[in-house]
């Protein structure tokens, strides 16, 4: 697979098969993501692999939290901002609604959108999650690093057959996975990221994802 494949077959897993992943080539792909570039090399990444029994524990403590509601919510930042608008909280509509279309989900199913939503919590069956995680006093820059780490990985998965879906809905409950993972008390939480291999025939990941076209995107000065 070349790049340009990795880039086109990419996308945001939400329903694994139950099969597992073989740890040696976890290592490959997390060893080769070290060549990510960071500004000043600070490489400001870290992060936690669960599986098996630790990850059903961690995934057991947050389902039971759910009942709660937001009283049971720790969110380490602010995932959308509330001035999001035009065309970048039209793009965040649209897909959301792509999605339940797919699963036959109506909009005024509440009960239905919510069991959907609780799936981020069971890693939509993955059997493995990295949580990722960084310094609080790590800026903008060191985040844009950390993004350009996990755009690695995910490309370096798919060349190896597998797939991946990046959850920054992790950061809600950080308090309940702070009580059997060992993230550092200085450390921010920034997302998880479930891997596994996609099942190819849920309704949930093959439903068309827009693109803003790139004109609406790049400018292009001078010749």
């Amino acid at each position: 697979m070349n790049v340009s494949e990795a880039v086109a077959s990419r996308r945001s897993i939400r329903a694994f098969l139950d099969r597992p992943v073989d740890r040696a080539v976890l290592d490959r792909v997390l060893d080769k993501a070290r060549a990510a570039p960071s500004g000043g090399n600070v490489q400001p990444w870290n992060a936690t692999v669960l599986l098996g029994a630790a990850l059903r524990r961690v995934i057991d403590d947050v389902i039971a939290e759910m009942p709660k509601g937001r009283a049971g919510h720790s969110p380490e930042y602010t995932i959308y901002p509330p001035e999001l608008d035009d065309r970048y909280e039209a793009s965040r509509f649209a897909v959301g609604e792509a999605m339940y279309d797919a699963l036959d989900i109506a909009r005024e199913n509440k009960a239905g959108r919510l069991a959907q939503f609780a799936n981020n919590f069971r890693a939509f069956g993955a059997p493995v999650l990295m949580l990722v995680h960084t310094p609080r006093y790590m800026g903008p820059p060191q985040w844009a690093d950390i993004g350009m780490w996990l755009q690695t990985v995910m490309l370096l998965l798919r060349e190896e057959g597998l797939d991946s879906c990046a959850q920054e809905a992790w950061a809600v409950y950080q308090n309940v996975l702070r009580r059997t993972v060992p993230i550092p008390v200085d450390h921010i939480l920034f997302c998880g990221l479930s891997i596994g291999h996609r099942d190819s025939q849920a309704p949930v990941i093959v439903f068309p994802v827009d693109r803003v076209p790139l004109d609406r995107q790049i400018t292009f000065i001078g010749a």
